[in-house]
């Protein structure tokens, strides 16, 4: 089982608060530093200094970083046409040495969209006819073979003699798609991407939405293998008091983050995660909310980490 870290900055951090996260992160041996890509806060906080850009961010950790990987989950489709996603994404894969994937999603918050002039198509039927075609586009861009060109004729996007340039560090940064819908995302999974993620559902959810993806591969005929896994907000302590402390510092209440999420001393972590690990799960991203305190993820690295590798 390899633990992750992610975090929300829109929720109100510096790019000096993620550098540290990014490092500490680093430094304790975790497998990945990644960030949400969100452009507004969201729930009773005033979400200061303002949200920062996840692929600006990405670049400047790629530069500032040497081991850890780097990601989104999830980069929204609704954000970003898909030939300079591509190109971004490229480009702090070249600069991180190979360490950079790529987190997808349709895009949902339409308050973000609204704040910011960005165009949200009001079906999630389009957003995701949209986002299946910018699958389409930029994993064909990264797979053009140097010398040739990519052309595309989609309803939302059409490109024409694209070189497909930068190339990425990576054969091909690795795609991850997540979300419990029961049909559409386990099929653009099972087609596109290298990683199904399913995020803030309990144990027995997860499994059923890891099943109905393994139903998806084989209905596919896909051989290359999947990477399932999980994500849940973290809340560890060393005794209840403790336990209790850090959930109030988030806003949230210990006996619920018991139920949903990753909460309680190090060997309450080391149980569920077990029961995650038992269902499939390869990889567990850590959702941390308190970006000030790396105490925190000290007694993770220290306490439960070692219990899980």
């Amino acid at each position: 089982m390899r633990l992750r870290i992610f975090t929300e900055p829109q929720q109100g951090a510096s790019y000096d608060t993620l550098l540290a996260v990014a490092k500490a992160t680093e430094d304790l041996s975790f497998d990945a530093f990644f960030r949400s890509d969100h452009y507004l806060h969201m729930g009773d906080v005033d979400g200061l200094p303002g949200p920062t850009d996840a692929w600006i961010t990405l670049a400047g950790l790629a530069r500032e970083t040497s081991r850890v990987r780097l990601g989104t989950l999830m980069t929204a489709a609704t954000f970003r046409h898909p030939g300079p996603l591509a190109i971004s994404v490229a480009q702090v894969d070249r600069m991180s040495g190979g360490r950079v994937e790529l987190g997808f999603g349709a895009g949902w918050f339409e308050a973000e969209h609204t704040a910011y002039g960005i165009p949200f198509p009001a079906s999630a039927r389009e957003r995701f006819d949209r986002f299946e075609e910018q699958l389409d586009v930029i994993t064909g861009l990264w797979g053009t073979p140097l010398g040739e060109t990519f052309d595309y004729e989609g309803r939302h996007y059409r490109l024409s003699g694209a070189p497909g340039l930068p190339k990425p560090s990576q054969p091909r940064p690795p795609v991850l798609i997540g979300g419990t819908g029961p049909t559409r995302t386990p099929r653009l999974a099972a087609a596109h991407a290298d990683e199904y993620n399913v995020p803030f559902s309990s144990v027995e959810d997860t499994a059923a939405a890891f099943e109905r993806t393994r139903s998806a591969v084989k209905a596919a005929g896909r051989t290359a293998p999947m990477v399932y896994s999980a994500a849940q907000v973290l809340c560890c302590g060393r005794d209840d008091a403790e336990v209790a402390r850090r959930a109030e510092a988030i806003g949230r209440a210990p006996e619920e983050l018991r139920r949903n999420g990753l909460a309680g001393t190090p060997e309450e972590l080391v149980d569920k995660i077990g029961r995650f690990a038992e269902i499939g799960a390869e990889r567990v991203y850590l959702q941390v909310l308190d970006l000030t305190d790396l105490d925190h993820l000290e007694l993770v690295a220290a306490q439960v980490a070692p219990q899980v590798a």
